[in-house]
């Protein structure tokens, strides 16, 4: 993700995007404008809820009317608004994904790294939330790279998987995958006709015994 994100060089080998490489001359990077998401929120406690969602903006000097209104539209959108004024530790744990997710947002990237956002949060909450921020990115057609050891989380969010070797990692297999749901919620993925067959088929990949 650090590599994709262009925050380290690579040690070998070569990023495309789009058929364009993503290091110029050799030395600095080239990057789309990418969204990075980690594990953990990272809100400022000093800061509001709004304050925070708009850090990215402020650091880059974009902090322009049409910028904070498209924000403010996303509170609204996604249950936050009200919140605004709040601090973050006023918020639960998965109020605060969503909005460290709209901070992501809120610089209209090409792309979202998401490195295992829901690990920090209860198998409940988790599910709600990675749903909620599942039909965020399909519903503002983002491009997302999501990082999960969670099986059933995959298979629910993505339209293709990479099944990873063990270190150092390359890619073992690309599972496409293509649900029949009228659902869209967390459960409707899940109770697919095609899920259990996608689940067993990388749940070996990944038990291989050379990659245990």
């Amino acid at each position: 993700m650090n590599i994709l994100a262009g925050l380290i060089k690579q040690d070998s080998g070569s990023i495309l995007y789009r058929g364009q490489s993503m290091l110029h001359d050799g030395d600095s990077f080239y990057t789309p404008r990418i969204g990075y998401m980690l594990q953990h929120d990272h809100l400022f406690e000093w800061r509001t809820i709004l304050k925070n969602v708009l850090l990215g903006l402020e650091i880059r000097k974009e902090l322009t009317k049409e910028n904070i209104e498209y924000v403010e539209e996303l509170l609204h959108k996604y249950g936050l608004y009200e919140f605004r004024h709040k601090k973050p530790s006023q918020l639960s744990g998965g109020m605060k994904q969503r909005a460290a997710l709209i901070r992501t947002l809120a610089l209209n990237p090409e792309i979202l790294l998401l490195d295992e956002p829901f690990s920090a949060l209860d198998y409940q909450t988790r599910l709600s939330v990675s749903g909620d921020i599942g039909s965020i990115i399909r519903e503002n057609k983002k491009t997302a790279v999501l990082v999960t050891h969670n099986l059933s989380e995959a298979i629910s969010l993505a339209d293709k998987i990479l099944v990873l070797s063990k270190r150092p990692a390359t890619i073992k297999k690309q599972v496409k995958i293509a649900l029949t749901i009228t659902d869209h919620s967390p459960l409707g993925y899940r109770s697919a006709k095609e899920f259990n067959g996608y689940f067993n088929e990388i749940w070996e990949d990944l038990c291989d015994e050379k990659n245990i």
